[in-house]
């Protein structure tokens, strides 16, 4: 098994899948049952945009095979301050509620705490994407208590509770380390159901199968993390692994990916599309252009040309009336209950 940082990206390993073109001709080539647009049945278009989603770079200090950002301690894109005073910008020109600061491990950019200080002077939530093992690094360890001064929203990916199936998706020692990380988030007040601290635990698939029923996850992953380990938490959120990236690398090697594409299609809910994050959200890439959701975004898909593709140009009303680009990596958020930053979408 390897550890987090011994696994090379498909950057560093120069794969043949590291290009976001080769990942969707890969996924053109198999025969499937319909595409997405003949599934919809109509354009998918925008709506209210709530959510800001600033991905600030790929760097990060452990390198998942699951990873759709194809993340690791060798990228070296991370957003510049300057860059993030135009998110800032534009975030004060609305009333959008909601930033969610994403990675890479978001907290090793260079800037982080400033922009997390910044929107909370605009009065807007904070939400912040963490691997958890980030808080047990030397220089990230009183990030728990930043965290709860600026009452941030620290919503943490673990694949599960039990430790083999997140060491063998994350690297050995992760699910150790991740839960120090959730107990110290304990101890300053998060999870406790009180301080209004919201602690939120993100799993996918250790696998090539979709998420079970987010409901009765979250009471299973409740109870168990409690009487395992001690920790107490506010919500779980069941997130399907997008064929794209590395894991898109994993399913094509592992013989998976034909038959795991099919039970997207084959499992298509017209009541998830409805419910799909890219309709009122906003992702904005760590060099400013703008994108209709994270996976987009690693596709190198920017939003419609009908609206503005960078943040310095940022028009709410010219983005909430355009028309999401679609692909058929695009089933991944469409399947069974949905899948989207928050979780289940029905």
């Amino acid at each position: 098994m390897s550890s987090p940082k011994s696994l090379p990206t498909l950057r560093a390993r120069g794969a043949p899948l590291a290009s976001s073109e080769a990942q969707r001709a890969l996924l053109r080539s198999l025969p499937i049952a319909r595409e997405f647009d003949d599934a919809l049945g109509s354009p998918l278009r925008a709506a209210r945009i709530d959510v800001m989603q600033i991905n600030v770079g790929k760097l990060c200090n452990q390198t998942c095979r699951h990873c759709h950002v194809d993340a690791g301690p060798d990228r070296r894109e991370v957003m510049s301050r300057e860059t993030m005073q135009l998110c800032l910008d534009a975030l004060a020109r609305t009333d959008i509620p909601t930033v969610d600061i994403t990675g890479g491990a978001p907290e090793l950019t260079p800037h982080f705490r400033w922009l997390v200080e910044q929107v909370r002077a605009l009065g807007r939530h904070v939400i912040d994407r963490c691997n958890l093992t980030i808080l047990e690094t030397p220089t990230h360890r009183d990030l728990p208590e930043f965290f709860a001064q600026h009452r941030v929203e620290v919503v943490c990916s673990l694949p599960h509770y039990a430790r083999l199936s997140t060491d063998r998706q994350r690297g050995d020692g992760v699910h150790e380390r991740s839960i120090r990380a959730l107990r110290r988030l304990n101890e300053v007040g998060y999870g406790d159901g009180r301080s209004g601290l919201r602690l939120v635990l993100v799993t996918n698939p250790v696998g090539a199968f979709l998420p079970g029923a987010q409901a009765s996850l979250e009471a299973e992953w409740k109870r168990e993390m409690k009487q395992r380990h001690d920790v107490s938490f506010d919500a779980l959120y069941t997130i399907t692994n997008m064929p794209i990236s590395r894991y898109l690398e994993w399913l094509e090697s592992s013989g998976n990916l034909k038959r795991y594409l099919d039970a997207l299609v084959a499992a298509f809910n017209p009541a998830a599309a409805r419910g799909v994050m890219c309709r009122s959200t906003i992702s904005i890439g760590w060099d400013g252009t703008l994108y209709d959701c994270d996976f987009n975004q690693m596709l190198e898909m920017p939003v419609h040309a009908s609206a503005p593709r960078h943040v310095r140009d940022f028009d709410r009303a010219a983005l909430e009336a355009r028309t999401i680009e679609i692909d058929r990596h695009c089933f991944g958020c469409t399947a069974g209950a949905g899948s989207s930053c928050g979780g289940a979408t029905t």
